[in-house]
């Protein structure tokens, strides 16, 4: 690996078939030194970006490997390509953009932060995402999701453009899930109330759907941000969904 400069004045690393180790000690050498670092010929390396701050960017030009910006606190990551497992394990803070699919538990345990993908996903994502005050952890999908999205979910905002797969919402007692086709009746986990949205609803809603078709622009057919009026929410029916399976 050798780091070169871009004409954009970022510095540009090639992976290759790089060991994970190896790649990321590059990749925060070169980011210690440089704001903006793009990665080319990306094949699969584990952890880019993990524990990035705030004020630094990658844009990696591959497939990035699991756990790409695990407690990223801060910072943009673009994908132009593929990403994945768990892209954003336990994320605090930033902004990842995927132009492509990704695969299971992305945003697993994500606690701040925002994550745009242009296609499907796989399943668990969004698996425990929570939130916290001021911190509201956001995750739009612009195709199809796996089964059990937004499992125990206990804060934060799901939306999804596309279909959802089976158990949506199973254990979610916090946060919401926005579905541009609703679920059938029988496919509504117990414990969860879905319905229009509101006005508060459309207006979170628009803003996350401008940012959708600003990222992903010429890449999707119209714009996602003119359908906003035909979502449904998903939520916990209560504070306490569950408390009647537990012994008091």
């Amino acid at each position: 690996m050798m780091l070169e400069q871009t004409e954009t004045g970022s510095a540009s690393l090639s992976l290759g078939t790089a060991h994970f180790k190896e790649a990321n000690e590059q990749v925060r050498a070169a980011l210690a030194h440089h704001d903006a670092v793009e990665l080319h010929d990306v094949f699969a390396q584990r952890y880019l970006g993990c524990a990035m701050p705030d004020g630094k960017e990658l844009r990696i030009f591959g497939t990035p490997g699991n756990d790409m910006a695990s407690y990223m606190d801060g910072g943009s990551i673009t994908v132009f390509g593929n990403a994945q497992d768990q892209i954003g394990n336990t994320m605090n803070g930033g902004t990842i953009v995927i132009h492509g699919r990704c695969g299971d538990a992305a945003g697993y345990s994500m606690r701040g932060g925002q994550i745009f993908i242009r296609d499907d996903c796989g399943w668990r994502v969004g698996i425990h995402m929570k939130q916290y005050k001021d911190k509201r952890p956001t995750i739009v999908i612009g195709g199809n999701a796996g089964s059990f999205l937004g499992e125990y979910m206990a804060g934060g905002v799901i939306v999804l453009l596309g279909d959802a797969g089976e158990y949506t919402g199973t254990g979610m007692h916090g946060g919401v899930i926005y579905l541009l086709h609703p679920l059938d009746e029988d496919d509504i986990a117990e414990g969860l109330v879905q319905e229009p949205i509101n006005e508060e609803d459309e207006a979170l809603l628009s803003g996350l759907l401008e940012t959708y078709d600003a990222c992903f622009a010429g890449e999707v057919d119209g714009s996602v941000c003119a359908q906003v009026s035909s979502f449904y929410k998903l939520r916990p029916a209560s504070s306490r969904p569950y408390a009647t399976l537990y012994v008091r």
